[in-house]
């Protein structure tokens, strides 16, 4: 399968889709483990291909680096996916998931805080890159 830019989008749909119904049952001020325990179950009953905790390893000077790095999900090879459970996210958060999507060499990452009043429009936060920039639509 060719990955596309309207590919991507349709996938970061259904994460969102996913993380608003665990969001609909829990609420918010819960433990991000809860959370993550439950965006597992979700995706797999909406069929979404995922790893879970998946190590991420560095690349340094020719040497690859255990590092004991976990990134929360991966989705379908393509899409890293942080969860949070904070009062705000910070830019620490985000140079995480930036990262990871450099250390993965993927397009699109997807941070999504569960301690928010609406995930719709205060919980999540879609990054790209070159990578996705180059895609076709």
């Amino acid at each position: 399968m060719k990955i596309t830019k309207t590919y991507l989008t349709d996938l970061v749909y259904r994460v969102n889709g996913a993380a608003i119904e665990v969001d609909k049952a829990l609420g918010p001020g819960l433990l991000e483990s809860v959370y993550h325990k439950c965006m597992r179950q979700e995706l797999t009953l909406r069929k979404i291909r995922f790893e879970s905790e998946m190590e991420v390893l560095v690349s340094y000077k020719g040497l690859t680096i255990d590092t004991a790095l976990r990134c929360d999900f991966f989705i379908e090879d393509i899409l890293v996916v942080e969860l949070k459970a904070v009062e705000a996210i910070l830019p620490i958060h985000e140079a995480q998931i930036l990262t990871y999507m450099k250390l993965l060499n993927v397009p699109e990452g997807l941070l999504i805080n569960f301690n928010v009043v609406n995930i719709f429009s205060q919980g999540q936060k879609t990054f790209v890159n070159d990578l996705y920039r180059n895609l076709p639509d």
